[in-house]
C-alpha cells in the first residue's frame, strides 16, 4: 500500500481545530456561597436519552459504563432480603430523535436509562439494578445526573460516588419517605466513612449524614443532583440549589467510581418494601467533570494545557441544563473521549495527543 505524508492527508482546518481547541486546560464551576473557583482536567458526558448502554453487542464498559451483575446476601444487605443485581432490569429506553431530549422512549414510559426494582422475590432476593463507570479514576470533581424517582413505596434510588464502604458519597431517595399530602419529599445525604461503619453503618447517627426535604415532587420530573467532591469539603445540590455542605473527616481521600442503582431489601429502617409492583427510576443523563488518578490522563492534561489564561483554555461548566453537553459542540473536548449514539449506529470519538503532536509537526515542516 503506498504510504503519502500526514501532512497531504490531513487539511489545515482539522489541524486548527485539534492544536486551537476550546477548554484544553478544562472544565471549572464556582462555588458557592464562598465565590471559590475549581478547574477539572476531565469529563466523561452520559446523554441516556440518546445513548444506548444495553444493546447487547457492545463490549463491557464500551461507553465508560456497565449495568452489574452480583448479588448480597440479607446479613450483607442488613436487612430480611437479600439483593439481586441483574443487567436484565437496567433498559436503555431511547429517542430516536437526537434533536428531543424528553418525553417517551421507544419502549414506552420515560426516556433514558430505566432502572427497574421487581416486586416478585426470587430465592429469598429483591432484583434491581446497578450501574457504573468501569474505571476508578474520578477523583476531585463535579458529578451531575437527571432522575426522575419512582413513586412506588418501597425501593431506594441512589446517584453515588464509591471507592469502598467507607469512602463513598451518596444521594438517595427513599420512596416510601414521600408523602404528598404534606409535601414531605426528603433526600439523605450521606458520606459512608469510617464513623459510618463504627455506628454499624447506619449513617442517621453520625456528623456526616443530612435528610433534606426537596421543594419539589422529584417523582413527577426530572431534576438535576449533584455532589461537589472537592478535597476538603463535598457540596449537595438539587437544580442549582447548595443543599448542604460536609468538610469533616468523612470527605473521601482517594479516587472511586460513578454508579447509580435501585433496589430494596426490606429494612423497615432505610428502603422498607419490596415494592408491591414493580418501580422504575429514569436517569436521563450524568455529567461527570473530574480530575483523573490516572498518570496517563496527568500527562496528557500536561502537554495539551499551554496557557491556563487564554480566552478559550477553562470553559464554565453550565449548570442544570439538561441538553447541552461539550461533547456535542466541535473543539469543545480535546483529548477527550466522547460517546455518541445516532440512527446510523454508536460512535466513539478520541483525539489523542500523538494525532495532535504528528500535525504540529506536519505544519511547522509545511510552513504553517
Amino acid at each position: 500500500m503506498t504510504s503519502f505524508p500526514l501532512r497531504v492527508l490531513v487539511p489545515l482546518c482539522a489541524f486548527l481545530s485539534l492544536v486551537l481547541a476550546d477548554c484544553e486546560c478544562g472544565y471549572s464551576i464556582t462555588t458557592n456561597p464562598d465565590n471559590r473557583r475549581y478547574v477539572f482536567t476531565d469529563i466523561l458526558e452520559s446523554d441516556f436519552v440518546h445513548l444506548d448502554i444495553t444493546d447487547g453487542v457492545q463490549t463491557y464498559g464500551e461507553y465508560g459504563w456497565a449495568p452489574q451483575a452480583f448479588n448480597m446476601s440479607h446479613e450483607v444487605a442488613r436487612g430480611p432480603y437479600g439483593e439481586s443485581f441483574t443487567p436484565q432490569n437496567v433498559i436503555s429506553n431511547n429517542i430516536a430523535d437526537e434533536q428531543v431530549f424528553g418525553g417517551s422512549g421507544t419502549k414506552g414510559g420515560d426516556a433514558g436509562l430505566n432502572l427497574i426494582v421487581r416486586s416478585e422475590i426470587k430465592d429469598g432476593m429483591v432484583t434491581g439494578a446497578d450501574v457504573s463507570t468501569t474505571e476508578p479514576q474520578y477523583y476531585h470533581g463535579t458529578f451531575r445526573a437527571g432522575i426522575k424517582v419512582t413513586n412506588i413505596p418501597g425501593t431506594c434510588s441512589a446517584f453515588f460516588w464509591y471507592m469502598n464502604d467507607t469512602q463513598e458519597i451518596d444521594i438517595e431517595f427513599l420512596s416510601s419517605e414521600f408523602d404528598r399530602s404534606n409535601n414531605t419529599f426528603p433526600v439523605n445525604l450521606v458520606l459512608q466513612s469510617q464513623e459510618s461503619k463504627d455506628a454499624g453503618f447506619d449513617a442517621s447517627k453520625t456528623t456526616d449524614f443530612k435528610k433534606i426535604n426537596l421543594p419539589f415532587d422529584p417523582t413527577t420530573a426530572f431534576h438535576e443532583y449533584r455532589i461537589d467532591f472537592l478535597p476538603d469539603r463535598v457540596l449537595f445540590y438539587a437544580d442549582t440549589e447548595l443543599l448542604t455542605e460536609m468538610n469533616g473527616t468523612g470527605v473521601p481521600t482517594t479516587a472511586g467510581n460513578i454508579q447509580v442503582s435501585h433496589w430494596s431489601n426490606g429494612n423497615m429502617g432505610w428502603s422498607r418494601g419490596p415494592p408491591k409492583t414493580d418501580a422504575t427510576t429514569t436517569v436521563s443523563y450524568v455529567k461527570a467533570y473530574f480530575n483523573s488518578s490516572l498518570e496517563s490522563r496527568q500527562s496528557d492534561y500536561s502537554l495539551r494545557c499551554k496557557d491556563p489564561s487564554a480566552a478559550t483554555a477553562i470553559c464554565a461548566i453550565p449548570d442544570n441544563n439538561a441538553t447541552f453537553f461539550f461533547s456535542n459542540v466541535n473543539n469543545m473536548t480535546p483529548n477527550q473521549t466522547t460517546y455518541h449514539q445516532n440512527n446510523d449506529g454508536r460512535i466513539l470519538r478520541w483525539q489523542p495527543l500523538s494525532l495532535v503532536a504528528a500535525l504540529a509537526t506536519s505544519a511547522w515542516m509545511t510552513g504553517l
